[in-house]
């Protein structure tokens, strides 16, 4: 198999991948829905090992509400959240610091009623409030004032038996924690030993601005000390057989999604109980998935409580590894939560590939320029490998005609065509596999490089130049996938042409079938191609420039 042939088939290999992986997304089978309200779906409850002490749950698909449900709003210098008053469920979470995808003159909307995406929490015991009952909202500042550090939001629900339980949220300036906690007063003749059940729910369907040929993964995640981080499908969840470690005394759940996620963060060295399941009753399919955690016994008259914090916001990386740094016990169980940042299988290139181009950003202020300047760099790096490429290809390209000549000879016997080229590649001193190798090694690294800036929040609204004015979203104009359509073929050009005509034809039309690819890519992504064709090009012409007026000397002197 010649050169040509052998990077034929690696680059049509790799763009079926791509293409079925984007099919398979997209065909992907939708389950038939049923038709009534999610609110139907009954609260958790923990298994036999955690529930030793727990009274039982009530019957919540009776459990009717008398009160008016309302809805309080709450801002911060971050936030803009809708607190609903049926189990205090934070049903509406605006994020300020960002624009939604499909209208930049609207704030990004993480928790929505478009997505059925809800943040809910509740307790589990007899006379217990979960997140059907409705609670009182108890009157209070909504608006965080320039001086204040917290805003507090205090809801309280009926008395059952004499036990009073508050539910309380703190919003922190400058933070995307939500402290999530609930104060329980004993006012019964009998010991409570309740549980505590913190979720999210969401429909399984990609957020707005999410690209068929550039998804990435939506759903709910566990991670464990033991099981490490583990990402579960919806339709996993649809079958009853999602994969993940349900108990442990540690970790955190998250619901992931394209640059956001949000995750509950119990404290450390506390039993904990994960759950996901398909919501009943739901018009969509809608999807919940929790943890569930003992509470301190509470002795008639005493007084015990308990606290989860619940981050929602960006993938900003630096901002989750302040999260995952150890904390002393009773802090936030964070470990790992940096994982949520999706590089794919190879987060070990690509998470130190991502920190440089975070270091040339802070230098030059410009998260365009600083990919121009990490591609350039990485082009450095890779020099001598795509040197030794270039050289074989120009050493095949010198040798094309005679291949050819080789071809019509002997066309009909394969066996002395394939024993000619090789005695014609030994006098060249040419290696067929010469130009694949070095660019077989480069290949993790642009692959984690690409893994790297589509999952950096960062690129999200973020200008380079003048019509480029958000990174993560596709060039309005296609000026840059169409410069690089135009660098491909050049690309093509300076490659030795494929002796077989049908092959020829093929790679003139690769161009033109990835450039069609990379006009829904983020523009991001399209300019670092950009800018590694052309560096390439320029390097392939010195190169094979040098080689064949190299091989013209040589032939003028033979003669």
């Amino acid at each position: 198999m010649d050169n040509r042939r052998l990077i034929l088939t690696l680059v049509f290999t790799f763009s079926l991948v791509m293409l079925w992986d984007a099919w398979q997304r997209y065909n992907a089978p939708k389950i038939e829905q049923n038709i009534a309200a999610q609110t139907n779906s009954a609260a958790p409850q923990p298994s036999s090992s955690l529930q030793k002490s727990a009274a039982g749950m009530p019957d919540v698909a009776v459990t009717k509400a008398v009160a008016k449900i309302e809805t309080v709003e709450i801002k911060t210098d971050l936030f803009h959240a809708q607190i609903s008053s049926r189990g205090g469920d934070i049903v509406a979470l605006d994020l300020l610091s960002y624009k939604a995808i499909d209208a930049k003159d609207q704030n990004l909307s993480l928790f929505e009623a478009k997505h059925q995406y809800v943040a809910q929490s509740g307790l589990i015991g007899e006379g217990l409030p979960n997140h059907k009952t409705v609670f009182s909202i108890i009157p209070g500042i909504r608006e965080m004032a320039d001086d204040a550090k917290t805003l507090q939001l205090r809801l309280e629900a009926p008395v059952v038996d004499g036990v009073k339980v508050a539910k309380i949220l703190t919003f922190t300036r400058g933070s995307y924690l939500i402290d999530v906690a609930y104060e329980i007063s004993n006012g019964s003749q009998k010991t409570l030993a309740p549980h505590a059940y913190f979720q999210m729910q969401r429909d399984d369907k990609a957020p707005a601005g999410e690209s068929k040929m550039v998804s990435t993964f939506t759903g709910p995640a566990v991670y464990t000390d033991q099981e490490k981080y583990q990402k579960v499908d919806f339709s996993d969840i649809e079958k009853g057989k999602p994969k993940f470690a349900t108990k442990a005394d540690n970790g955190w759940l998250a619901m992931v999604q394209h640059y956001f996620v949000t995750a509950w963060l119990p404290a450390p060295k506390i039993q904990r109980e994960y759950y996901m399941r398909k919501v009943e009753g739901s018009n969509e399919n809608a999807y919940s998935a929790g943890v569930i955690l003992p509470v301190s016994q509470a002795a008639p008259g005493a007084v015990t409580a308990l606290s989860v914090p619940l981050f929602a916001g960006p993938q900003i990386q630096s901002a989750l590894e302040q999260l995952a740094k150890p904390v002393a016990d009773g802090g936030i169980e964070a470990t790992g939560l940096p994982l949520v940042v999706d590089y794919g299988w190879l987060t070990i290139v690509a998470a130190p590939i991502f920190w440089c181009l975070d270091a040339i950003n802070k230098i030059v202020g410009n998260w365009g320029w600083a990919i121009v300047l990490l591609t350039i760099g990485i082009k450095a790096i890779f020099y001598p490998l795509s040197a030794a490429s270039y050289k074989s290809m120009a050493k095949m390209r010198t040798v094309t005609p005679r291949l050819v000549a080789l071809k019509e000879r002997h066309g009909s016997d394969r066996a002395k065509l394939n024993q000619e080229m090789m005695e014609l590649y030994k006098r060249e001193k040419i290696n067929p596999l010469g130009g694949c190798l070095p660019i077989l090694v480069q290949i993790p690294v642009f692959i984690a490089l690409y893994w790297a800036l589509l999952g950096a929040v960062e690129m999200r609204d973020a200008p380079w130049i003048l019509w480029i004015t958000d990174l993560s979203s596709a060039d309005p104009f296609y000026v840059l996938p169409v410069i690089m359509v135009i660098t491909m073929l050049i690309q093509t050009k300076l490659n030795p042409t494929p002796p077989d005509p049908i092959q020829a034809k093929v790679m003139m039309a690769m161009p033109f079938i990835f450039g069609g690819m990379f006009f829904f890519f983020p523009s991001g992504l399209v300019l670092y191609w950009v800018v590694n064709n052309t560096l390439s090009i320029a390097q392939q012409w010195h190169i094979t420039r040098a080689i064949e007026n190299g091989s013209d000397a040589a032939n003028d002197a033979k003669a």
